[in-house]
């Protein structure tokens, strides 16, 4: 069974100061945090707040590439933890109908989908085996702490440009 979750944002774990991406069921309490790479997570936060890099990134890039193609990305499915790494499939469609899912990472998978507002979604088992369940309130409150570290990363943010990224 596949859950819908959607992106909650992108903060700072601490104290290793790594960037996680952080998901919540729509229908739910549940967060599945998934720990990204610095690119990754300037990526995602830009798609977030609609930011518009002078030259495509590469994500940008790939969401050209489906619309030029007829490609439709449907939706993202984050399947799995082995060993630590998070697996992840991109599900496309053309005129022809659903193509192969392709393996990608979760960090690049969601960074896609929200540029193409695509559904992101999450194994039931894989929520059922490290998702943490916070209740309302104690999210409410988590968030209320959690303002250093969105403001930390706000920094980092503005300290940097897309194209120190370009490559």
């Amino acid at each position: 069974m596949m859950i819908p979750v959607e992106v909650v944002g992108v903060r700072i774990e601490m104290p290793s100061n790594q960037p996680i991406v952080l998901l919540k069921e729509i229908e739910g309490t549940r967060f599945l945090p998934i720990w990204v790479g610095a690119v990754e997570a300037t990526a995602i936060a830009f798609a977030q707040q609609g930011l518009e890099a002078s030259r495509p990134l590469t994500h940008d890039l790939i969401r050209d590439l489906l619309d030029h193609t007829d490609i439709t990305l449907t939706s993202v499915h984050i399947t799995a933890l082995r060993d630590g790494v998070f697996f992840a499939d991109l599900h496309l469609r053309n005129a022809d109908g659903a193509l192969e899912p392709l393996s990608a990472r979760p960090s690049d998978a969601i960074a896609i989908a929200l540029r193409t507002k695509s559904n992101i979604l999450v194994t039931g088992d894989l929520l059922d085996e490290v998702g943490i369940d916070i209740p309302e309130q104690v999210a409410s409150d988590a968030t209320a702490a959690g303002d250093k570290e969105l403001e930390a990363f706000r920094e980092f943010l503005d300290g940097i440009n897309p194209e120190d990224f370009a490559g």
